[in-house]
C-alpha cells in the first residue's frame, strides 16, 4: 500500500500572531521567526488567505493493492482493490474453492486478461512443473550424496 501526502499550507483559520496548539508558546513572540512568518508578508496576502502557514499534512491511503497473489491449485490471480492481508481467513478461491492459505505472492505483472480460462490453465501447468521440480530436488540431492559416497569408498579401496 502506498501513502499519499497532501501537504496543505493553509489548514486552519487563525490570526497571524496565534501559536499552533501542538507547539508550546514562545516566551518572546518575535524570537525565532523568519521572514516567511513575518507580519509584513501577511499584508501582501488576500484576507481569505490569511491562514496559518504550518499545519499537519493530511495522509490519505490508496486502497488499490500492489501485490498480486496466485492460487496454487488453479492459477487464479487475486489482484482486487482490497489488500489480500485484509481478507478474512475464511476467504476461498472463487474458481476452485481453495482456502486462503493456498495462495502465494505473485511477482509477475498482471494484466486484465489474467484470469481467463486458457491463461489460467497454462499458468496452472507452469505452477505444477515448478512444484514438481521443488519436490524432486531433495531426491536428486540424496542420490548425488550416495553416488559421491560410493565413489569415495571405491577410490579408497583401489588406491
Amino acid at each position: 500500500m502506498a501513502l499519499q501526502v497532501q501537504a496543505s499550507l493553509y489548514t486552519t483559520r487563525l490570526s497571524p500572531t496565534a501559536t499552533p496548539t501542538l507547539l508550546r508558546p514562545l516566551s518572546n513572540p518575535s524570537t525565532l521567526k523568519t521572514s516567511f512568518f513575518s507580519r509584513s508578508l501577511n499584508l501582501l496576502l488576500h484576507p481569505n488567505q490569511l491562514q496559518l502557514a504550518y499545519g499537519p499534512p493530511r495522509f490519505t491511503m490508496r486502497v488499490a493493492s500492489k501485490q498480486a497473489y496466485i492460487c496454487r491449485d488453479c492459477g487464479y490471480i487475486y489482484n482486487e482493490r482490497t489488500a489480500f492481508d485484509k481478507l478474512p481467513d475464511k476467504y476461498f478461491c472463487p474458481v476452485c474453492g481453495a482456502p486462503k492459505r493456498r495462495f502465494k505472492p505473485y511477482a509477475t505483472d498482471v494484466n486484465k486478461k489474467a484470469n481467463e480460462t486458457d491463461v489460467r490453465k497454462a499458468r496452472r501447468a507452469e505452477l505444477q512443473r515448478d512444484e514438481a521440480v521443488g519436490k524432486a530436488l531433495p531426491i536428486a540431492v540424496a542420490v548425488g550424496v550416495v553416488v559421491l559416497a560410493g565413489l569415495y569408498f571405491y577410490l579408497n579401496s583401489t588406491f
